[in-house]
């Protein structure tokens, strides 16, 4: 699964249908959100992530939104927030020379 998506592309792939918002309707929280991943995902890729950082970050935004459920209640939201914002700290850190 590619993990940079273009907002047209995540609009045309992650977009919740009616019948996607059926069936994430009767669960709440972290679950609904967590369905509504593994279900865009297996449309996608046809089949389910091994990981949880397999889905990528802007996809558990945007469904996020689609389902008004906080993406921070996705653990893999936050660690790839945790692991970017180190990143650009040892970056920051590292002279280009030694990268």
């Amino acid at each position: 699964m590619r993990q940079d998506w273009e907002p047209e592309d995540l609009i045309e792939v992650w977009t919740l249908l009616e019948d996607d918002m059926k069936r994430v309707r009767n669960k709440s929280g972290a679950t609904r959100l967590g369905f509504a991943l593994l279900l865009k995902f297996f449309e996608v890729d046809a089949r389910f992530p091994e990981s949880a950082q397999e889905v990528p970050a802007a996809a558990v935004e945007y469904v996020a939104q689609q389902v008004k459920v906080p993406a921070e209640t996705c653990p893999h939201a936050r660690l790839q927030a945790d692991a970017e914002a180190e990143e650009h700290r040892l970056r920051a850190a590292v002279p280009a020379s030694r990268r």
